[in-house]
């Protein structure tokens, strides 16, 4: 199912937020185990013109940036969340297929460890602070949010696994 395509239901309790922070937390680990299962030259292939898994990577990346200045808005209370590029043009113009995917995870290990260091450090009552997110169109507090991204991890993940075992079958 593509991204977009998905509908979101926010009824998760602020209180399972360090459940929800795990989930962020484990995104490297994850594309770890994933890495050592395919070879360099899998990781930047492209099936169908969709995105390779090294460039599903470098989006996850990408985004990191939207997820921390969401952070502050909560923070701010803005009545509206900063929209992200529906066209997702930071990833088709960083051309992460002709960089080194031990770059990239560098970028995306440090990216995350801010965001999941700020999540750490904050308490339930800020879970429960909400905005409206510009996309769905629907009020989304912080907890929805970070679940939202674990969400979009798993998305990208699960996609990582589709285009290798796509690979692998067809040898």
């Amino acid at each position: 199912m593509r991204w977009f395509d998905r509908k979101f239901q926010f009824s998760h309790p602020p209180e399972i937020h360090a459940s929800v922070v795990e989930r962020l937390r484990g995104l490297l680990p994850r594309i770890d185990a994933k890495r050592v299962a395919y070879s360099d030259v899998d990781w930047t292939a492209r099936i169908d013109d969709t995105w390779s898994m090294q460039e599903n990577v470098g989006h996850l990346f990408d985004l990191e940036s939207l997820w921390f200045e969401r952070l502050k808005q909560f923070d701010a209370s803005v009545d509206v969340l900063a929209p992200a590029d529906l066209e997702n043009t930071r990833t088709h113009e960083a051309d992460h297929n002709t960089a080194s995917l031990d770059d990239i995870l560098d970028a995306l290990t440090a990216a995350r460890s801010s965001l999941v260091e700020r999540l750490d450090a904050m308490d339930a009552s800020h879970f429960a602070r909400e905005s409206r997110h510009p996309r769905l169109d629907q009020p989304m507090r912080q907890i929805d949010h970070v679940l939202f991204v674990a969400e979009h991890d798993d998305h990208h993940l699960a996609r990582i696994e589709a285009i290798g075992c796509a690979l692998s079958a067809s040898r």
